[in-house]
């Protein structure tokens, strides 16, 4: 009789131990986080619009933020994050209730359970293009941002929560804005591009994001915000010494509208590629050009000048970056751009803001991200 019974507790301990690498017996995630919010956390992917201090960490690269007054208005101080306070990343997790800023990936201490609400990518001046940001020395291009998530961070994540990452990842937002350094850093820069038209290199340029979309959700990923690219054209180093129609220079300004507008169709088109996805196009363009047109309605005063000081090209610097320790204007909240090319925490505000409970398909298309979020797959 006790050598049946044991019998049986032997063969009880192997059935576990083979279910164990395949169950989901002690899974952790659920689709509401600690905070009550409908998303456990966010994974982000893009450039310095989206950066949370990636490159602090890359030898050599000169795309940085992590010096004052980048950060003057942000509670932990500069951090890598290219404005005077907090990114669109910061406040997007403020209304989908996070617990916690999403660390940076290349942040040696984001291991473990720090891992748990999400990790951002992002890396300033990269592109969809591998090549793009060369010039700016180490930086983190998108397909290599997206290996990081699924050869270092992806295990990890599923044995912190016990889950496959086809059980868990479906209640995590991928957020990825990227594109404009294509063309600022790229297109618009290399002889190699000359004979290349606009359309054609836009079209490729889209290309590669659908793959690399695609690329995610193979990997577990469900629910995507893509952003838009900024009007390239109004931001000041820009516009310094070139010629403009209404403020912008027209040329960037087209290359931008023209790759939002296949983005934005790329939304309709992916989603039948993609089973069980939802998607949202967050045009940041709009936001940002209609304050533009008209700041004063909008709560701004300077659509034109950086807030903080910039070192020109003759100077040694960029015309994007600020100058280490340099002056930096008194009403940040009045100003649009901070730097040559960001915009400041308050123009953030209103494209978080937006892209979380607008109405306007003009802004958000097909849907905001608070609806999304709360529907079923």
């Amino acid at each position: 009789m006790a050598a049946t019974s044991s019998s049986r507790l032997f063969f009880l301990a192997l059935s576990l131990l083979a279910c164990f690498p395949f169950c989901n017996c002690h899974c952790s995630v659920s689709n509401k986080n600690a905070e009550g919010g409908m998303m456990k956390g966010m994974f982000v992917f893009g450039s310095s619009l989206v950066d949370n201090g990636n490159n602090n960490f890359l030898p050599n690269s000169l795309a940085r933020a992590d010096y004052l007054p980048y950060g003057i208005d942000f509670p932990l101080g500069p951090s890598g994050r290219f404005t005077n306070g907090r990114n669109v990343i910061d406040l997007l997790g403020g209304h989908l209730k996070l617990p916690s800023l999403i660390p940076a990936f290349s942040d040696p201490k984001t291991r473990g359970s720090k891992i748990v609400h999400g990790v951002n990518y992002a890396s300033g001046a990269s592109g969809i293009l591998d090549d793009t940001g060369s010039l700016a020395g180490h930086v983190i291009n998108l397909n290599q941002q997206i290996r990081n998530f699924e050869e270092i961070t992806l295990p990890e994540l599923e044995t912190q929560l016990g889950c496959r990452s086809p059980q868990s990842l479906p209640n995590y937002l991928f957020v990825v804005g990227t594109g404009g350094n294509d063309y600022s850093f790229n297109y618009f820069l290399r002889s190699s591009n000359q004979n290349v038209s606009l359309e054609i290199f836009t079209a490729n340029l889209t290309a590669s994001l659908s793959r690399q979309l695609k690329k995610l959700h193979s990997l577990g990923a469900r629910k995507f915000v893509v952003m838009s690219i900024n009007p390239l054209g109004c931001s000041p180093v820009v516009r310094m010494n070139r010629p403009t129609h209404n403020g912008c220079v027209q040329n960037m300004n087209r290359a931008a509208h023209l790759f939002n507008s296949h983005l934005k169709s790329l939304v309709d088109v992916i989603r039948a590629e993609m089973p069980g996805s939802s998607l949202v196009f967050v045009n940041s363009y709009k936001i940002i050009r209609d304050i533009i047109k008209n700041p004063i309605s909008k709560g701004f005063k300077d659509s034109s000048t950086t807030c903080c000081e910039v070192a020109s090209i003759s100077e040694g610097g960029n015309g994007i970056l600020c100058k280490r320790g340099g002056e930096v204007c008194a009403n940040r909240s009045s100003h649009v751009f901070f730097d040559g090319l960001h915009p400041t925490e308050a123009v953030n505000v209103q494209i978080a803001t937006k892209a979380y409970v607008s109405s306007l398909k003009t802004e958000v298309y097909p849907t905001n991200i608070a609806r999304m979020t709360k529907s079923k797959i």
